[in-house]
């Protein structure tokens, strides 16, 4: 026996607390032959008595006593991780990774979390700021359970991506400004603009809705943090084209008062999808799926009330 095996420790403990090889085979339901010869490996594997048979009651000698103390730490965490995987299993507990852009991070995810906290306070969500490729690559890797990614994806072989909502894109613009009520392609084109990052699929919506007007603007800046773009729309220096994204009940988000909104025309609107591994997903991950469903019926309810 080149390891040290836990039922042979857990054996070596019921002696040790009970005082002999016939109340251990009892208490274990085991042949007392079987008894003997876990002492017998144990003892093999260390190389030294473990056990000192004194009359009727049998003890542990002085590196048998050591050993017990060891195996009672090893056998409380072995059943410790039994009972954390079960909890997994039965999914009351968990982490789950998931990977999202910032716009769904801080308008989105909360409410999702907030629902999740209340059903299964067991679960861990951790997320992770990513683009929609890189989201659907660390799917493929294994790194992450689930994904929010910007539609219309390539199928990726492994993957399951399914639509979950859609939100429009709608024009911020610094509050100072004198601004129409509805923002066309050759209006917005005409100022200083402040856009998603190239590797953005939102960079690519937009530019394709300034081509439809025959417009190919060069924006002063490209960032892909939506909150860093509204402070600098607040503070004046440019506009921008974000999704709006509006609350379960369909409320809007409040704007900051020195950014005010305006709709587009033509409208463009930012579809959003949920990505995870194909198959049956584990447990926890499956109750984090089903709180990200369950915010789409609430806003589909809502838009029908």
């Amino acid at each position: 026996m080149r390891e040290l095996n836990l039922d042979r420790l857990r054996t070596l403990v019921a002696i040790a607390d009970l005082g002999s090889f016939a109340a251990a085979a009892r208490t274990l339901n085991l042949a007392p032959p079987t008894v003997s010869l876990h002492i017998s490996e144990l003892e093999a594997r260390i190389g030294a008595p473990l056990l000192l048979r004194q009359r009727s009651q049998v003890r542990p000698s002085g590196i048998g006593a050591t050993l017990v103390a060891r195996a009672r730490q090893l056998l409380a965490a072995a059943d410790q991780a039994l009972e954390e995987v079960q909890r997994q299993v039965q999914g009351l507990a968990g982490r789950v990774r998931l990977g999202a852009s910032t716009g769904a991070i801080a308008y989105l995810l909360p409410q999702v979390l907030e629902r999740l906290g209340q059903q299964h306070p067991g679960i861990d969500v951790q997320v992770r700021i990513l683009t929609s490729q890189e989201t659907l690559a660390q799917l493929v890797e294994g790194t992450l359970d689930i994904g929010l990614v910007a539609l219309p994806q390539a199928p990726v072989g492994g993957l399951t991506v399914k639509p979950w909502r859609r939100d429009p894109v709608m024009a911020f613009l610094p509050a100072a400004w004198q601004v129409p009520r509805v923002v066309t392609p050759a209006w917005l084109a005409a100022q200083p603009l402040i856009l998603n990052a190239p590797e953005t699929r939102l960079s690519r919506l937009t530019t394709e809705w300034f081509a439809r007007g025959g417009e190919h603007p060069l924006p002063r800046i490209e960032l892909n943090f939506n909150d860093a773009i509204k402070s600098l729309v607040a503070a004046g220096y440019g506009a921008t084209l974000l999704p709006h994204e509006a609350g379960a009940q369909g409320r809007a988000v409040p704007p900051d008062p020195r950014i005010v909104m305006r709709p587009l025309r033509p409208a463009l609107w930012r579809p959003l999808g949920i990505a995870h591994r194909a198959g049956p997903p584990e447990p926890a991950t499956r109750h984090v799926l089903e709180a990200l469903w369950e915010l789409k019926q609430l806003k589909q309810l809502s838009a029908r009330s």
